[in-house]
């Protein structure tokens, strides 16, 4: 009875450092110089790729949103004029105004309205209805289409002589052409898209919750749509922030709709196609275009870094 102790004090001994080194040894043995390569090629390929499309052109883009450079010139003329830009983007610069309110509208109606339409859809395709494979297909179909795509297949739909919309509701608008009404169309044809993805972040964020959330929530006698707001909606916190960021930057970039339309004029003033505008238009106003691009981007970022900071809060 008296050696008992001992055999137990033996056995609790943890191995020797030696050996717990001479396994690590061995997995970074395992590792040839091929693999080391390849992983490096791996990381670093990546970044080279994203410093050289989007860090350095953001930054050539602020730098330059400082110049009244017309892109024609060389460099060595360009001509800093500080923030001068920004004071004629605010100050002498007709559209931006009603560029910043259609982006603000834009967000409001995709954020209140096709945002919680998408959720809805979520919400019952998780239920795993008959034909649910079918519904989720048909309603993601918009996403995978392009904006530009959209903007041709809504033209057909709003024609002012041929048309379904009118055809169904027996008028002869002229929904793109007409100022007091084509911002609305043209958002309910941004919003038939965006349903799509929200749905699909919803979707699968629904799809990792745990059941026995909802089961205690039942057990408790909360119904089914205080389960979803009390219980499953703050769990997926994630993703509602993702749902978020995504809205905030569908609304800035919302481009390729209104360039197909009418390029962004005559009621469709957005600040994305104010930048091609002065960018790539006829004007050719690299400067004053790069600092209507560098309003955007410091928009973006915001809600990009609130994003960010969300998720690493998340994963410490």
């Amino acid at each position: 009875m008296s050696d008992l102790p001992l055999i137990q004090a033996d056995r609790a001994v943890p191995p020797p450092a030696a050996t717990t080194t001479g396994g690590r040894r061995r997995r970074l043995r395992l590792l040839s110089r091929t693999d080391r390569v390849v992983i490096t090629l791996m990381v670093l390929v990546p970044l080279l790729l994203v410093t050289a499309l989007v860090w350095l052109p953001a930054l050539a883009t602020v730098v330059l949103s400082t110049t009244d450079w017309d892109g024609i010139g060389p460099l060595s003329d360009i001509d800093f004029v500080g923030g001068r830009n920004y004071s004629d983007v605010v100050n002498i610069y007709p559209p931006f105004v009603p560029a910043v309110q259609h982006n603000l509208l834009w967000l409001a109606v995709l954020f209140l309205l096709a945002t919680p339409f998408g959720m809805f859809l979520a919400v019952l395709l998780d239920k795993e209805l008959r034909g649910s494979r079918f519904y989720q297909t048909a309603l993601y179909l918009p996403v995978v289409l392009s904006l530009a795509l959209i903007g041709f297949v809504w033209q057909l739909l709003y024609s002012r002589d041929q048309g379904l919309v009118n055809a169904v509701l027996g008028t002869n608008v002229d929904w793109y052409g007409d100022p007091g009404v084509n911002i609305w169309a043209v958002m309910v044809a941004s919003g038939w898209r965006h349903v799509g993805y929200i749905m699909l972040l919803y979707l699968a964020g629904l799809k990792g919750v745990d059941p026995s959330l909802r089961e205690a929530a039942a057990v408790d006698g909360a119904s089914e749509a205080k389960s979803f707001f009390r219980v499953v909606f703050p769990v997926m916190r994630p993703i509602n922030i993702i749902v978020l960021v995504v809205t905030v930057i569908e609304s800035l970039r919302a481009f390729d709709l209104v360039w197909v339309v009418n390029k962004g004029r005559n009621g469709l003033e957005l600040l994305s196609a104010l930048v091609t505008q002065n960018v790539v238009g006829e004007a050719s106003r690299i400067g004053f275009g790069s600092a209507l691009a560098t309003i955007m981007l410091v928009v973006s970022l915001v809600f990009i870094t609130i994003y960010l900071a969300t998720v690493m809060r998340e994963d410490r």
